[in-house]
């Protein structure tokens, strides 16, 4: 499971080409206005850190909106210069905003709903954004993650809005299944873990990340390995 001296790490490890990524996204949110960024800067920065670390053959992403999350991933995959990303959504705004030479050769876009669709085999990081209710998450609890092999990475945005999941939420759901499963998770939401929040905060401006990319300071996710 991740921690918070591998997260500092992983800041300090990829800190020039995080740099670099950072100005990327900037300018495709300037160049796409009607463009909604879905993920706060440390939760996308550490989604981008951990598939350099993890150097995953296969990505799925379960709900990207406009592409936001998707961009981020795909900039990851290639500084890695190997992966696949394979996104599911009902809407197909991602498909206008993800740029050309991103999606070239490691991006297939799958519409509809996910749940009656045939996911890839082997999936090496699975990233999920999409209906945060307690349904979606029992779903993919019960048919999803254990076709997904043991010790997988996996992220799931807005569970901490606050300091405690919202109940009967998707999030609530996941907590407990973690909990039963005797498995960990790592978040820096501002309000759940506002120590880790704060050392991200300062390791980032040391490295000069002061200036935000997205205007959003809950970083909602959280990330753990498949039980």
């Amino acid at each position: 499971m991740l921690t918070i001296d591998d997260a500092v790490q992983l800041y300090v490890k990829h800190h020039e080409p995080l740099r670099a990524v950072r100005e990327e996204q900037r300018r495709l949110l300037a160049d796409r206005p009607g463009m909604r960024a879905q993920l706060d800067d440390i939760e996308a920065e550490l989604t981008y850190l951990l598939i350099r670390q993890e150097r995953p053959a296969r990505v799925v992403e379960i709900g990207c909106l406009h592409g936001w999350s998707t961009s981020w991933l795909l900039r990851a995959l290639r500084d890695n210069e190997t992966g696949t990303l394979t996104s599911y959504d009902r809407i197909e705004n991602a498909r206008r905003n993800v740029p050309v030479e991103l999606a070239d050769g490691r991006w297939r876009f799958v519409a509809g709903d996910v749940r009656e669709q045939t996911l890839p085999d082997g999936i090496d990081y699975l990233f999920l954004d999409a209906a945060h209710s307690a349904r979606f998450a029992r779903w993919y609890l019960d048919r999803l993650l254990p076709a997904v092999p043991a010790a997988t990475p996996v992220s799931v945005h807005d569970v901490f809005h606050g300091r405690r999941a919202k109940p009967y939420s998707e999030g609530s759901v996941l907590l407990r299944y973690l909990r039963d499963a005797g498995a960990g998770y790592f978040t820096a939401a501002a309000k759940r873990a506002p120590g880790q929040y704060r050392r991200l905060q300062e390791c980032r401006a040391d490295l000069g990340f002061g200036d935000p990319v997205h205007p959003g300071t809950h970083n909602p996710m959280i990330w753990f390995r498949r039980p």
